[in-house]
């Protein structure tokens, strides 16, 4: 198609792995680029190519896109828009095909993965033209993965994604398109995918912010300038209901005579105070008008509506229905995995010590429960080689008498820092241990030094080991991570 498709695929390939890696390493994106010819028939010899060359799917999977985009096209007659300048119209109608043909080719991918029962979920940028072809870049993620996350029920809404994943699948594919159109103009040693993972994480954001707030931009804004606030000496801890005004499934409890405007951030940490149990601060996305509640679900006049939960300082969620969709740590949007799902973490446990029973991995279930209750943070190390390794380690942690460990003394011990050596039948051979191992290409910049010392930890361990780390933001992490 062009000379650097190559390096530009495996371009987009590291960049997408940057950025999703940060949500969840269990998405497992993959990037190829598809090719079509704008001048010639799909069923010719190179109408349709690939890249790379040596790719699972071939040209003639993709032989009638074409087709299929002229079927998408509706019956009857369509509203037409006519621009007063004809490049303007030639322009709106390359747009519109473009559109039917991105269509198109996910739905044929769509196809080609239910035929062939493959674990992934498949998306497309639109197209854009360079050297005689219109290139799409595709980006496959893991099925399994991506459905474990909640999304908003109900039609696709143009523009409007309906979780903070679909919102960073559109925010890549458009970067990843803008390089594309500009690599044929940039110098050889320019950077065209040189973004900061995390500055397209917080432009996912927003645009996912965008349909909780119904179209009203500065939402996600103003709830980091309220949780970077304090109120005197108090972190922000608090409740606010997205909703429009006279709502029927809000109940009001106090009304403000005059509205103040969520971009004043001080007034709005002061109001949040007011916030308690059931009762929330109500903004229509540009003001907040008063202090109310959400009534039952089993009330007829119920519907799910978005709340923010302020949780500590520089922290804040966002919920839909009881869902949480979004975490929001210091200006920087991540997937919710606050909690553990116990399917995986019996899954992880059987794989790694394939010898233990459901009462044992039961009752290390109970024991990881208990380890999360923990706000200031822990590690829970579960290792068949806990012995030896209280023994090698015992320069930088403190060794007990071995014995059972129980959720109560659990609760004890994990208010010092560093690790709890246990073995799978639960028995404890170290307390507050610091531990090390070498570094690894797995290591998170943007994750704390307890998560990245525990990752080399494993990583370089001896024995089959099963960490749970929970980090003082809040987040738990499994490692090593269950592949879903």
């Amino acid at each position: 198609m062009w000379e650097n498709q190559s390096l530009f695929r495996v371009s987009a390939q590291l960049f997408a792995d940057g950025v999703f890696n940060l949500l969840d390493r269990a998405l497992k994106p993959e990037i190829f680029l598809l090719g079509i010819a704008s001048a010639r028939e799909t069923d010719e010899p190179q109408a349709v190519l690939i890249e790379p060359q040596n790719h699972r799917y071939a040209g003639p999977d993709f032989a009638a896109v074409k087709d299929h985009a002229v079927a998408l096209e509706p019956d009857g007659p369509r509203e037409v828009v006519y621009h007063l300048h004809q490049l303007d119209h030639d322009r709106y109608e390359k747009q519109r095909w473009y559109e039917l043909l991105r269509r198109a080719t996910e739905h044929t991918l769509h196809e080609l993965v239910a035929r062939r029962q493959e674990d992934r979920v498949s998306f497309c940028s639109t197209p854009v033209s360079t050297g005689g072809y219109q290139v799409l870049i595709v980006l496959q993620l893991s099925a399994e993965a991506y459905h474990n996350y909640y999304a908003l029920p109900g039609p696709t809404v143009p523009n409007r994604p309906a979780a903070l994943l679909a919102a960073t699948i559109e925010e890549l594919l458009l970067d990843a398109s803008r390089a594309l159109r500009e690599s044929d103009h940039a110098d050889d040693d320019r950077l065209v995918l040189n973004r900061d993972y995390n500055e397209v994480l917080r432009a996912a954001g927003r645009r996912f912010m965008l349909r909780a707030a119904a179209g009203s931009h500065g939402l996600y804004d103003a709830c980091n300038g309220v949780a970077a606030l304090r109120h005197e000496g108090d972190e922000g801890v608090g409740t606010m209901l997205i909703s429009r005004r006279n709502h029927p499934a809000v109940v009001p409890v106090l009304m403000l005579d005059t509205p103040v405007p969520l971009r004043d951030h001080r007034r709005i940490r002061k109001l949040l105070e007011l916030s308690e149990d059931r009762h929330a601060l109500i903004t229509d996305a540009t003001d907040v008008f008063g202090l109310g509640y959400l009534v039952e679900p089993d009330d007829a006049q119920y519907e799910p509506l978005f709340t923010v939960h302020f949780t500590k300082h520089y922290s804040w969620e966002l919920s839909h229905d009881g869902h949480r969709m979004m975490k929001v740590v210091s200006n920087t949007p991540r997937l919710p995995q606050g909690t553990i799902d116990e399917g995986n973490f019996t899954k992880a446990v059987g794989r790694i010590f394939p010898a233990l029973d459901a009462a044992g991995i039961a009752y290390l279930w109970e024991l990881t429960l208990n380890a999360a209750k923990q706000e200031h943070g822990t590690i829970l190390l579960i290792s068949e080689g806990a012995a030896q390794e209280a023994v090698r380690l015992s320069p930088q942690c403190f060794r007990v008498t071995p014995r059972l460990m129980t959720p109560s003394v659990l609760r004890l011990v994990t208010n010092i820092d560093g690790a709890v050596l246990i073995e799978p039948s639960g028995t404890c051979h170290a307390i507050g241990a610091i531990l090390d191992g070498l570094a690894t290409e797995k290591g998170d910049s943007s994750r704390g030094s307890r998560y990245n010392s525990v990752l080399r930890y494993v990583e370089s361990s001896r024995y089959p080991v099963l960490a749970v780390v929970v980090s003082e933001d809040g987040w738990i992490d499994l490692l090593p991570p269950v592949w879903r």
